[in-house]
């Protein structure tokens, strides 16, 4: 009986320690998904917050992707003025902006005060500046974002430029090129002969000038060609054009120019190169030139004709005792 009883008692214990773990289980149960709840709270907070923040991150890409459109048409152009209209008319598309100008280099920023400048920098040099008005704080970035944009299509348009200025100039005189100079010859040759004008080919030669450049070298030589080529370029009219022909004889057209005229352009070249002291480094030299004269229809009535003319009465010049001028009879 005293077993039973004991049996008995065992058993209401275990029951209850049973239903005391249960309860204890079901309790950590609890909080524990209470405390997933409460993580899954923070992580959908944490998704909505990432979910806002994608979302700014597309808006500014779109933004920054619409901005850089603009480069597509800027680059539509070579021509400098050109890239900066189509820029002015499409920056007001991007932001407000009261006044929009393109600087010169030497311009005096101290005038634009206040205003975003914008500095057009190309191979390290500082060609110019974009200065707009009444740009919002808030925008600026977006001005400077679009101002590298022109930048592009200005560097586009100025190696462009300064592609055609190699291939048609030559670069220790800084005058044309024979190649192009004879291509302009070929078009006055055309014009003259359609509308009946007359002009003259003059070959100038520097004299002796292998002896300056075996005397003082060879740089001494390119600084006095320099010169010569400088004053040639300034002693005749803006009508006229004048290349190197090659070594040191240079070529000048002289437009609607008879020959009579043409002897006295030719001496004023001649007398201006005569007087002209040239300095190079501690040297100061005197230089002349000979001169010789071809005019069409005259002394031929084709191109070669005329550079044959004209390099014949150079030798004329060169035997008669140099320093002078000389056309064909």
């Amino acid at each position: 009986m005293l077993y039973l009883g004991i049996l008995i008692l065992s058993g209401l214990f275990a029951s209850l320690a049973v239903k005391k773990a249960l309860k204890e289980g079901l309790l950590k149960k609890e909080q524990r998904i209470k405390k997933l709840e409460f993580e899954y709270a923070e992580l959908n907070a944490e998704k909505s917050k990432f979910i806002g923040i994608n979302r700014g991150l597309e808006g500014s890409l779109n933004e920054t992707i619409v901005l850089y459109n603009l480069t597509k048409d800027i680059c539509k152009s070579l021509d400098e003025e050109k890239i900066f209209i189509i820029f002015k008319e499409r920056i007001n598309d991007y932001l407000k902006v009261r006044d929009c100008r393109l600087l010169a280099k030497d311009a005096d920023l101290s005038l634009y005060q206040g205003q975003v400048i914008f500095p057009l920098v190309i191979q390290q040099e500082t060609l110019g500046y974009l200065a707009a008005s009444d740009i919002l704080e808030q925008d600026q970035e977006k001005f400077r974002i679009l101002a590298q944009q022109f930048l592009i299509g200005a560097k586009r348009a100025h190696l462009y430029k300064r592609m055609q200025e190699l291939s048609i100039t030559d670069s220790l005189t800084g005058l044309f090129s024979r190649r192009h100079f004879l291509d302009r010859f070929k078009e006055e040759l055309r014009r003259s002969k359609k509308f009946k004008y007359m002009f003259s080919f003059l070959m100038v030669d520097i004299d002796k000038f292998k002896t300056f450049n075996d005397k003082y070298g060879h740089l001494t030589g390119d600084a006095i060609l320099r010169e010569v080529a400088k004053t040639v370029k300034e002693t005749i009219r803006q009508i006229d054009f004048v290349g190197r022909y090659g070594g040191e004889e240079l070529s000048v057209i002289l437009v609607e120019t008879n020959k009579e005229q043409a002897c006295f352009a030719a001496e004023r070249i001649r007398r201006a190169i005569e007087s002209k002291d040239i300095k190079v480094y501690d040297e100061e030299l005197k230089v002349t030139v000979s001169i010789g004269i071809a005019t069409f229809s005259d002394d031929g009535a084709t191109l070669d004709e005329l550079i044959e003319g004209a390099d014949k009465a150079l030798y004329m010049a060169k035997e008669a005792g140099r320093n002078r001028v000389k056309y064909l009879s």
